[in-house]
């Protein structure tokens, strides 16, 4: 097969092959006697095995564990996606507590603040953050005090409060700091808990997302290392490639040919 034989399958380029092939995505592509490239069922597999992957690990996850499968190191590959499955399940985790706490804080009081707003020290030792934290948040929209009309001190009321341990949690989840503030914004706006379930949802779909990309990624890489047992798959390049390289042509091979 040529690049184009195996790009049309993915709608990719022909260059598009060979980087990938140079990237170490594919296995060396074998060359014929007038130099072209020439790839097999094997590159073909691969290809297939790579673009899964990247879909669930990314990009240059998906590089590395292809790397490795091809320097013959599975070890490193298997701990590749098992790290990215480990990540995935901490990530669950951790959407699961938010969940609890942020649908606990939104449908119940906020504990009683002993009838006067809390200072910023008293919220920061309450949350277990630094007052700077508060700060910041304030200062990215986040938070929203009132000031001490006498002495100019910020002041956090029961609303303010339920904002900031509702923040707190967003941020333990991994959630940057705009996206928190646009979320605050809706669940004031929106004067209930609509907008943390329109969130808790969207969390939930790219985690089921990300896991059956994992899946198909390891369907795809489990076909490929099949292929690589078989007899003879030692050398996917193939006798064409082999042949090439005992003729010592040390000139630059030719471009491949344009497809017919």
């Amino acid at each position: 097969m040529r690049p184009i034989d195996l790009a049309r399958e993915h709608g990719l380029s022909a260059q598009a092959i060979r980087n990938y092939e140079e990237a170490g995505a594919l296995p060396a592509a074998g060359r014929g006697e007038t130099g072209y490239r020439r790839y097999t069922p094997r590159h073909a597999q691969a290809l297939r095995a790579f673009l899964a992957l990247r879909g669930g690990h990314g990009y240059q996850q998906a590089l590395e564990i292809m790397r490795a499968v091809h320097r013959d190191d599975a070890d490193a590959a298997y701990r590749l996606i098992d790290a990215a499955h480990v990540a995935l399940l901490a990530e669950r985790d951790t959407r699961a507590g938010v969940a609890a706490a942020l649908n606990g804080l939104t449908t119940t009081p906020p504990r009683p603040i002993d009838g006067r707003p809390l200072t910023v020290g008293e919220l920061a030792r309450r949350l277990g953050v630094h007052p700077a934290t508060l700060r910041a948040w304030e200062a990215r929209g986040i938070l929203h005090p009132e000031r001490d009309r006498a002495t100019g001190y910020r002041r956090y009321g029961p609303d303010c409060v339920r904002d900031a341990e509702i923040a707190r949690q967003l941020r333990r989840g991994g959630c940057p700091p705009a996206q928190v503030a646009r979320f605050l914004d809706s669940l004031r706006e929106a004067g209930g808990g609509e907008p943390l379930a329109v969130f808790l949802r969207s969390w939930q779909d790219r985690l089921t997302a990300r896991s059956r990309d994992l899946l198909a990624g390891a369907s795809m890489l489990d076909g490929y290392l099949v292929m690589l047992e078989q007899p003879g798959a030692a050398n996917p390049a193939g006798a064409a490639g082999a042949a090439t390289k005992q003729a010592g042509d040390s000139r630059r091979p030719p471009l491949d040919p344009p497809p017919s």
